[in-house]
């Protein structure tokens, strides 16, 4: 009877500190929680991959402030737990913890392959925030924030001693929406294709060429009326009437490619915040993040209402049960037109007698916002992004 007791006291020990585990257990994830939507809300932009295993915390996150906080404030919980998270950047990178796009366009992934989605895309002279590698790919955020995976192949590593280094040279950037480096003057042995908003560096003059140097210190020859010095590109972009609706009828016809945001193929954000890029001003990458920018001016299609440069979007409204959902953005350019990528790079119309009428992004519409000349925390200009005081 006496060993029963025993017995029986002791599960009821065991059931409580099991119980008082699983209640400490329940706290942690909440506080994880709690912190993810505070920090992190949107993972396109911000990593907090934390869980706890057996009293470990692991996993990984970029927010270092927030997980400091969060470690001071797992201390007040009275249960030991060791941390395992890793916090990138990772300290296996040796300090290069940044990166220049080396090629026109690169191609960045949702995952370390290239059979993986294409998430976005960067081009020659972008810098990038280098989190972590694996293999031959590296985890980096771009300055408009989003994170993904880019090939070795499209970059160049540096310290950021050497980004600053490469900041301190002389720059131009290219102007026509495409075109080509080459090996010597009047030859065509290419060194690398370029676009509309690719940043190189300067070296000669030569029979109206200019030398210039890629990232990744390979040299070519670039005729000189396809360049323009970086101060007097980025003094002369301005988001006027004229130039939004030049840069975007410019695309006309440029296929559609999910994850695209260059001349080569472009989504629908990619399409608006190219038009964006190529006048001065860096917005979110998705439409759904774009749609958070700016002035809304527009629920009920009063036309009337809009200018050129606001954004329209496109997609299935809120119901009692679902959010809204944003799927699709275009540009207004006046005269009941929007100029849009679906397919193609195109003119849509909400007037019914024009050859362009659009009814079904008319039957989709949700509401249009103003960024131009308005104030918003993720628009920023180009000036603000490639220069040594956003290290």
């Amino acid at each position: 009877m006496k060993n029963f007791v025993f017995a029986l006291y002791g599960l009821l020990i065991l059931l409580i500190f099991a119980c008082s585990k699983t209640d400490h257990a329940q706290e942690i994830e909440q506080l994880i929680e709690d912190y993810r939507i505070q920090y992190a809300p949107d993972k396109r932009v911000a990593i907090w991959d934390i869980k706890v295993e057996n009293d470990t915390l692991k996993g990984e996150t970029d927010q270092l402030q927030a997980f400091e906080s969060f470690l001071a404030q797992l201390e007040e919980i009275p249960q030991q737990f060791c941390s395992e998270v890793q916090v990138l950047p990772s300290v296996k990178l040796e300090g290069k913890t940044w990166a220049v796009v080396t090629i026109s366009v690169a191609n960045i992934r949702s995952q370390p392959k290239h059979s993986a989605e294409l998430a976005t895309q960067a081009l020659m002279g972008t810098p990038l925030k280098v989190l972590k590698g694996d293999g031959s790919w590296y985890l980096v955020q771009t300055p408009d924030d989003y994170i993904s995976w880019v090939d070795q192949a499209g970059i160049q590593l540096m310290t950021e001693q050497e980004l600053e280094n490469w900041y301190a040279q002389s720059k131009v950037v290219f102007t026509p929406l495409t075109g080509h480096a080459w090996a010597e003057p009047e030859q065509k042995e290419m060194v690398s294709d370029l676009v509309a908003g690719n940043i190189l560096t300067v070296l000669s003059e030569k029979q109206n060429y200019l030398q210039v140097q890629l990232p990744d210190a390979r040299k070519g020859w670039v005729p000189m009326d396809h360049l323009m010095s970086y101060e007097e590109w980025i003094n002369s972009r301005e988001t006027s009437n004229e130039n939004l609706i030049n840069t975007a009828k410019s695309m006309l016809g440029v296929p559609y490619l999910w994850g695209g945001t260059s001349i080569k193929g472009m989504d629908c954000s990619g399409f608006t915040k190219t038009i964006f890029y190529l006048n001065g001003q860096v917005i979110p990458r998705d439409a759904s993040q774009q749609i958070h920018e700016g002035e809304e001016v527009d629920i009920e299609k009063n036309w009337q209402n809009l200018q050129v440069g606001d954004l329209l979007f496109f997609g299935e409204k809120a119901t009692e049960d679902r959010k809204e959902r944003v799927v699709h953005v275009g540009m207004w350019i006046g005269n009941n037109e929007f100029i849009h990528s679906r397919g193609r790079v195109r003119i849509s119309s909400f007037d019914p007698q024009s050859p362009h009428y659009d009814e079904y992004e008319l039957n989709r519409y949700l509401r249009t916002k103003r960024i131009v000349n308005q104030k918003s925390d993720g628009v920023l200009s180009v000036s603000e992004i490639i220069q040594p005081n956003k290290l």
